[in-house]
């Protein structure tokens, strides 16, 4: 199967190029940035080593939508979409904390409540919770952002404003726009029967000071869902949750002794379970959008996001 996992464009005006995770951005002029949405897959913060079909489209997809569906409650960097994998929006300057906000016990959460702590970045969980259960209310838990090859790190809002990442006039915004979108998060994956469970957003600001949403929202990368149909159910049964997220991948790694560590290598991902994942990608897609998705052409993934972008920034 074709993926792209790699670009080296030269866009006309083009200044430089940042490359993250999963995510290429390119600036244009000091105004634009052109993002690309490849398919590569991380997990604990490590780049595996084979992309997955379809995964750019899927994120960049849902991401664009998810803006489109939120721009009424809070601004963001959007401008267009000229091709499947691309995203093009402002120059913004990042903030550098990820806003995570979580309305139930799971994921890193729940492991840190189970290694006995009941403070997660300074704020309070209550006692007597167990795994997947809600919040009485959403909490916000930021991370520091990391460089490629490093981890993210919990980090308090009292640490965020002492060491001066943000300012406390900034870091109110940050925070309401987080409650905001997270409702609406919620209200839309409610309609589509599921829950959303936790999420982490990223703001910047654009050259006339503005705060808006950047990179992307409600994806299955930064997001994780549950099906909300037989939830209290599995909770009183003690049972796992059938979810929606990357949370599968991270669940196989850690299956086969892999969770970011020193000294662990990434196993081998066979060309059948790389399908598995696709496949599971595709339905993330149509459950979270309720959409049927269409698949791109990957004859020339390069080729074709290029001629995109030329003809968008002409």
């Amino acid at each position: 199967m074709n993926t792209i996992t790699d670009t080296n464009f030269n866009f006309p005006k083009q200044k430089s190029v940042y490359k993250g995770k999963v995510r290429e951005v390119y600036k244009i002029n000091d105004d634009l940035l052109v993002m690309i949405a490849t398919d590569r897959l991380s997990a604990f913060d490590v780049v595996m080593p084979k992309g997955i079909p379809y995964k750019g489209q899927i994120l960049n997809q849902i991401a664009t939508k998810m803006m489109k569906a939120t721009e009424d409650l809070v601004p963001n960097w959007l401008l267009a979409s000229p091709d499947p994998n691309v995203a093009v929006g402002h120059l913004c300057k990042p903030f550098k904390v990820e806003m995570v906000i979580r309305g139930y016990l799971s994921g890193h959460a729940a492991r840190e409540y189970k290694a006995g702590k009941r403070m997660l970045c300074g704020v309070a969980m209550p006692e007597g919770m167990k795994e997947n259960d809600k919040f009485p209310n959403p909490i916000i838990t930021p991370a520091t952002k990391a460089e490629m090859g490093d981890h993210d790190e919990d980090i308090s809002r009292e640490d965020i404003l002492k060491r001066g990442i943000v300012s406390e006039a900034d870091y109110l915004v940050l925070e309401d726009y987080t409650r905001k979108l997270f409702q609406r998060g919620s209200e839309i994956a409610a309609s589509r029967g599921l829950i959303l469970v936790d999420t982490k957003y990223e703001f910047g600001k654009t050259k006339e000071g503005k705060i808006v949403l950047i990179d992307e929202i409600h994806t299955p990368d930064s997001s994780r869902y549950f099906y909300a149909d037989g939830y209290q159910e599995r909770q009183d049964r003690g049972e796992a949750q059938k979810q929606l997220s990357k949370e599968f991948v991270r669940q196989w790694l850690i299956a086969n002794n892999f969770q970011g560590l020193k000294g662990q290598t990434v196993p081998e991902m066979s060309d059948e379970y790389i399908t598995t994942v696709s496949e599971r990608y595709i339905e993330l897609y149509e459950n979270i959008t309720g959409e049927t998705f269409v698949k791109a052409d990957v004859s020339n993934i390069q080729e074709r996001i290029e001629r995109n972008v030329l003809a968008y920034l002409k």
